[in-house]
């Protein structure tokens, strides 16, 4: 029956009422402990609609196989065998009885079944509950769907569940060709060749996925899609349960929906249909039609980047804007209707905001380029697109509305992709106050000017005099020291803070007009504020906004201050540090990277809000840009908190500063510096002991002693998530701040699972 070369036991192959022909061999119902299944035996689900046994690699199965164990190690001594070891796993061992493959994980005393759904469990004898099995093998598909199978994460146990495909038509090994979930901004799936992206689904609206337009009149199907704290998955099942069906992820990389008819199986879907389904086909801000031609066209206000190429049926580069964006100049949106929504990957969901409020929100970040609603059913919930739009779609039908972020000057026109009329919608919003490009205080400043003169006259920063700073902090005094600066109160009253550079400090004439380009047209609730400065001779002083609780490293660092800061607050602090990056990163004219994010520049007012301070490492670019990877020969900032592509390479970009904020929430948490700590002797800092307790699923030992019991667990375990997922090894991985200020402000849907962090260098300050 089984021939004996590269033999490769078990697997689960679907033979509905087509068993009898295939098998006369010996069938037993359930495989109990003790008991083994052997070359010439199968396991036979109860309805007779799959079997489970060996079958030869290399051709010669007649037989419809949908999941394999041991794909990547098939027995070579004979005789094989399945068994139920004692310890409850199921074990498949060769001829030598060296165990080739056993399940993950099992319970003594369990029995092994193969059900009428095609899922091989591992439970005990009596028991129906498939929450209650010990392991299962839908849990780990190999390159097929069955009817009620999960394709998507477990975000408790951290299980991805996705499709691979075989290597070759007869070589079941893992091939090159994966169908996943990726949980980042709202769910969607993609068809990929190892890294690269062939075929997106798109989100679901609430009724089907974004880019598969025929779900939504099916009748032969019905779809599900869950987005909860525990799980995010797609499933499908047949109206008509008697009907066989499968998807398939085939090994020359399409997906498959067959369904079996007349014993013959029949394609009824597949995808990419044709070269619009193909990912990003028209580029950025290019729209595929494959009812038109040339297939690829511009958003209107949008051009060719690539003329030539374009002429030449080649849309790879995309469209460029024609009129540049000008945050708060009279922009408004333009509906494009029928469309595939554009790629989600770091786009932003909120599932609790109207259609009208994310119009408002979206005009009101200069980095929002569209939104849409996230539930078509209600209009209900908001995505918002920053940055580039891109494999974008239009349907003749059942296509969705995307608001197209537009110039003024287009406004009028009801500049849209879609040849239908179109209506402009426009939400007035203040000018945002942008960052320019200016002198700063310093070699520019004429001293002999007076004190209601400015450090630069666009900044309409004051110029404050040597000798006013020094009477207003009694001449430096220590009883007002802050660091090399003071506190004090200008004649005025106005309270201030002093940051007075020493002659020899690190941070030299460079940094210091650098802070003051970057920080004086700030405005936001989390950015410290500066009000003056002033230059005399050799000195350099920045005047801010005096901030009556310090520093945040002050407290928290502090045994005695730390029971001051309880979780209530603590968590405040982290969420408005990580609004005050979005708006560094996206919401100003300019993007700017802090470079130096670290406790110590974060102060903390009155209440206990926080602040970011010291923008002399700072970089600016502007807004077109994305904010990296720039490259420098100088580091700066602070060994801890400094990524490893920056530390190790000088690579900095926005994803820089998201690592140093995953170091500063674990801080936060713990209450102890990431360099400097050492956990049971070991010599882990704090990132790599969150790392250990989150794999070990207990991050209670991380938890600050002086917050008490003041912390709500689940909160806490989120916070350590989010860090975690700031801290991992590859920038790319890193989300972006969009992602984590919605991730801090949600209870949903669960986030994606943390990979490795990366160790941050922990030598003493540069």
């Amino acid at each position: 029956m089984c021939g004996r070369q590269s033999l490769l036991p078990p697997l689960v192959f679907f033979l509905p009422l087509l068993c009898n022909l295939f098998f006369s061999t010996a069938a037993v119902a359930v495989l109990k402990p003790g008991e083994q299944l052997r070359e010439n035996e199968t396991l036979l689900s109860a309805g007779g609609s799959f079997q489970l046994g060996f079958f030869p690699a290399g051709g010669g199965s007649r037989r419809t196989i949908v999941w394999v164990a041991n794909r990547k190690s098939p027995i070579i001594t004979f005789p094989g065998a399945l068994s139920v070891s004692t310890e409850g796993k199921l074990s498949l061992s060769g001829g030598d009885g060296a165990v080739i493959w056993s399940s993950s994980s099992g319970s003594p005393g369990a029995v092994a079944e193969l059900l009428e759904t095609g899922n091989l469990v591992l439970k005990a004898e009596a028991e129906k509950d498939e929450e209650k099995f010990f392991w299962q093998s839908f849990d780990y598909p190999t390159d097929t769907l069955l009817p009620g199978m999960k394709l998507g994460w477990n975000l408790k146990t951290r299980l991805d569940r996705h499709l691979l495909s075989w290597k070759g038509p007869d070589d079941p090994s893992p091939g090159d060709f994966s169908f996943r979930m990726d949980i980042h901004g709202s769910p969607q799936m993609f068809l990929m060749n190892q890294t690269a992206k062939l075929y997106r689904s798109g989100p679901w609206n609430g009724v089907r996925l974004s880019g598969v337009p025929e779900m939504k009149s099916n009748d032969v199907f019905t779809f599900r899609f869950v987005a909860n704290s525990e799980e995010v998955y797609y499933t499908y099942e047949p109206v008509k349960k008697e009907l066989v069906s499968r998807l398939v992820v085939t090994t020359y990389g399409e997906l498959h929906r067959f369904v079996l008819l007349e014993k013959r199986w029949n394609n009824y879907w597949h995808a990419p249909k044709d070269q619009c389904d193909r990912y990003s086909f028209c580029g950025p801000y290019g729209v595929c039609d494959s009812n038109r031609s040339p297939v690829c066209s511009c958003l209107a206000g949008f051009k060719p980047k690539s003329p030539t190429d374009w002429a030449l049926r080649d849309g790879t580069d995309g469209c460029e804007r024609e009129i540049p964006l000008e945050c708060g100049t009279g922009e408004g949106f333009v509906p494009m209707s029928g469309m595939k929504l554009p790629d989600v990957w770091q786009a932003v969901m909120y599932k609790n905001m109207s259609i009208e409020d994310c119009a408002q929100a979206c005009l009101r970040s200069c980095s929002c380029a569209a939104y849409t609603a996230a539930d078509i059913r209600d209009g209900s919930g908001c995505i918002m697109w920053a940055g580039e739009l891109t494999d974008l779609r239009h349907y003749l039908e059942d296509g969705q509305d995307v608001y197209m972020r537009t110039p003024a000057s287009l406004l009028a026109t009801g500049g849209g992709w879609s040849r239908k009329k179109r209506v402009a919608v426009s939400v007035s919003v203040g000018v945002v106050g942008g960052l320019l490009i200016l002198l700063g205080c310093g070699v520019f400043i004429l001293l002999r000017r007076r004190p209601n003169d400015h450090c630069d006259d666009d900044l309409e920063l004051p110029l404050i005099l040597f000798d006013q700073v020094a009477a207003a902090t009694d001449e430096f005094s220590e009883d007002n020291k802050l660091g090399e600066g003071g506190s004090g109160q200008l004649p005025d009253g106005q309270e201030i803070a002093v940051k007075r550079l020493s002659k020899t400090s690190v941070q030299g004439l460079t940094e210091f007009q650098n802070e003051v380009q970057l920080i004086a047209k700030l405005q936001h609730r989390n950015l410290v504020r500066l009000l003056g400065c002033c230059v005399d001779g050799d000195e350099r002083i920045l005047i801010y906004e005096y901030m009556h609780n310090k520093s945040l490293d002050s407290i928290i660092f502090d045994n005695e201050k730390s029971a001051l800061l309880n979780w209530p607050t603590r968590f405040n602090i982290i969420v408005g540090v990580s609004r005050g990056l979005l708006y560094l990163h996206q919401d100003s004219r300019f993007r700017i990277i802090h470079r130096d994010l670290k406790a110590s520049n974060i102060l903390l007012d009155r209440e206990m809000n926080p602040k970011i301070s010291d923008f002399g490492a700072a970089r600016a670019f502007r807004s077109d840009r994305d904010g990296g990877a720039e490259k420098t020969c100088k580091v700066v900032g602070t060994y801890g908190y400094m990524s490893p592509e920056y530390a190790m390479h000088g690579a900095f970009s926005i994803k820089s500063d998201v690592f140093s904020f995953g170091v500063l929430v674990l801080e936060i948490i713990s209450g102890k510096r990431n360099k400097g700590f050492y956990y049971d002797d070991s010599f882990m800092n704090i990132t790599q002991l969150a790392w250990k307790l989150w794999t070990e699923g207990d991050c209670s030992p991380l938890v600050d002693e002086a917050m008490a019991n003041s912390y709500s667990p689940p909160e806490l375990t989120k916070c350590v998530q989010v860090a975690l997922l700031c801290v991992q090894e590859r920038a790319e991985d890193r989300p972006n701040m969009a992602t984590v200020v919605t991730m801090l402000g949600s209870a949903g849907p669960a986030l994606p699972p943390p990979k490795q962090p990366g160790v941050a260098a922990t030598r003493g300050d540069l």
